[in-house]
């Protein structure tokens, strides 16, 4: 193992995995609700692909009967599947997404077993009873997801070929760099949902080695956005 590999085996914050949950949905493009899930702390990684269809192997290019989608990983100690949809429905406008260029852009909203459906239920009862119309979202049972292509993933963050240039010191793969909250974090500061600061005051909060915080702190100040 090099030092990198070493390094990028010690970064992650740690995370109980028996409050670990997932969640997949659709809210149009992915790109934005990516980087719109990946800067809240709780959420510990996030990626992008295909998912709701029958296609065999979904491509951009290809989807076939798929939708774009986000799939994320979250510490339900943190932040509830609740709070997941509730920021869900909160940040897009099913009206305005469906149907549009075939079933590629559709509000999707997965469950992956009955404590999230009813989650679903409650969530959406409570926003009839604040006077908000019920959503047309697609609800379904979770039946797979279909990783899209490198160049989707992080996309924001890709922008600033600086800053993959620094997290590649602690990620020397794409899919390390892909897997990491701190580049869920910095995708979210690159499209403006959060801030250097604050992300700050979370790495210092995650439980890691004082050491290995201040130098993930240290690298990430001197980032050129």
């Amino acid at each position: 193992m090099n030092h990198s590999d070493n390094q990028a085996s010690y970064i992650e914050p740690t995370f109980l995995h028996s409050s670990t949950q997932s969640a997949t949905l659709g809210m149009g493009c992915f790109w934005s609700p990516e980087s719109l899930f990946g800067h809240l702390p709780g959420v510990i990684r996030t990626r992008v692909g295909y998912a709701g269809g029958t296609t065999a192997e979904p491509t951009y290019r290809q989807m076939g009967d798929h939708t774009e989608t986000i799939q994320l990983e979250f510490d339900s100690n943190l932040i509830s599947f609740e709070e997941i949809i509730e920021v869900f429905w909160n940040h897009h406008n099913p009206v305005n997404i469906n149907d549009y260029k075939g079933r590629q852009y559709k509000s999707l909203l997965f469950y992956t077993d009955g404590q999230q459906q009813e989650a679903i239920r409650h969530v959406l009862k409570n926003r009839v009873a604040r006077g908000q119309s019920e959503p047309d979202t697609e609800i379904a049972p979770y039946s797979g997801f279909h990783l899209a292509e490198d160049r989707h993933q992080k996309y924001y963050l890709k922008r600033f070929p600086n800053a993959v240039e620094k997290l590649s010191e602690w990620y020397p793969s794409h899919e390390q760099l892909t897997n990491s909250t701190i580049a869920a974090r910095l995708n979210g500061l690159a499209k403006g949902y959060t801030s250097l600061e604050r992300i700050v005051k979370e790495i210092e909060q995650w439980q890691l080695q004082a050491e290995l915080k201040k130098r993930m702190v240290d690298l990430i100040k001197q980032i050129r956005w």
